[in-house]
């Protein structure tokens, strides 16, 4: 009885194995990690390659921003002991609502010089605009 069961058995795992065609399934996962293998050699190879760049970044290069902001305040506080005049800008219809500016000088029609330039206005305005804060 036991020996005709395993007769069965070898017959219907035959008859399985050739339902499934192991002769097509066998070599998949050889090509699998064959496939694995090679594009990790290929991603290796593309990531170690030095690259030239033509423009590097520079980390300590000034920033200059040119823009046409309608300019609504200037205030500009001159501190003599510092030497120092801490100009504050504000804005309407820009991006950018509020500037800082910092000068190492305390010469009020250098400090409008100065002003003018960073926001490429004329200097009449700037002085029709700009209201100071003279600290000692």
């Amino acid at each position: 009885m036991f020996r005709q069961q395993g007769i069965a058995m070898s017959r219907i795992s035959k008859h399985w194995l050739q339902n499934i065609d192991l002769k097509f399934w066998l070599p998949l996962p050889l090509l699998a990690l064959f496939f694995w293998f090679s594009c990790s050699l290929i991603a290796a190879q593309v990531l170690s390659r030095p690259r030239e760049t033509k423009d590097k970044l520079q980390a300590d290069a000034q920033l200059e921003i040119h823009m046409a902001a309608n300019v609504m305040r200037i205030e500009a506080t001159i501190d003599q002991s510092a030497q120092m005049a801490k100009v504050e800008v504000q804005a309407t219809d820009s991006i950018l609502k509020k500037l800082e500016f910092e000068f190492p000088i305390t010469d009020v029609s250098q400090v409008e010089g100065a002003i003018a330039q960073e926001l490429a206005l004329p200097i009449q305005d700037v002085r029709q605009l700009v209201r100071y804060e003279i600290v000692d």
